[in-house]
């Protein structure tokens, strides 16, 4: 199992580290609350993340026109990943691991846990740092830093969609 820690600077932009304290790479969104985004490796090498359609539900992680993988909610809450990353068709499901804690987990085949997202409120910034906790066999993945950042990507997506939803509420009614 490893450790990391990503840590936000504003609304905007995140850096994901290494138990070490090393930076592997950024996540940048061009606006507050966009799903636009730019995923930076620490080689130097850059992604795009941005909506596909007309209502942007579904989102798509590029290098240059090629889709890596992409993403969306589903009608239960939760988030299907579809990812051609490591040269393979994968899926994985990101969901709510409790609620009570605010837990998230990124899942794999038969259900297993690959990856814990908990997520850390920093009242002075009003935003949010993470510590992610992986398995040994997200840590073999050759692509486990792109696959972190979208983890990263989901787990914003999944708290502003949530928040949309209960402000629709409480506006309703």
């Amino acid at each position: 199992m490893a450790a990391y820690r990503i840590i936000a600077d504003g609304t905007r932009d995140f850096q994901l580290l290494a138990a070490d304290g090393t930076a592997l790479a950024a996540l940048h969104y061009s606006e507050w609350f966009s799903f636009k985004a730019v995923a930076t490796l620490a080689d130097g090498s850059s992604f795009r993340l941005e909506p596909k359609g007309f209502w942007g539900t579904t989102i798509e992680l590029k290098d240059q026109d090629k889709v890596l993988l992409n993403f969306k909610m589903n009608w239960d809450g939760n988030i299907i990943i579809k990812s051609r990353l490591d040269d393979g068709n994968q899926a994985f499901v990101f969901k709510s691991k409790s609620m009570r804690k605010g837990e998230y987990a990124l899942r794999g085949r038969n259900e297993q846990e690959l990856l814990v997202v908990k997520p850390d409120f920093q009242w002075s910034k009003l935003n949010y740092n993470y510590t992610l906790t992986s398995t040994e066999e997200l840590e073999a993945s050759d692509s486990k830093v792109l696959l972190l950042l979208t983890v990263l990507h989901c787990a914003n997506y999944y708290m502003t969609m949530m928040s949309s939803a209960v402000t629709t509420i409480i506006a309703v009614s």
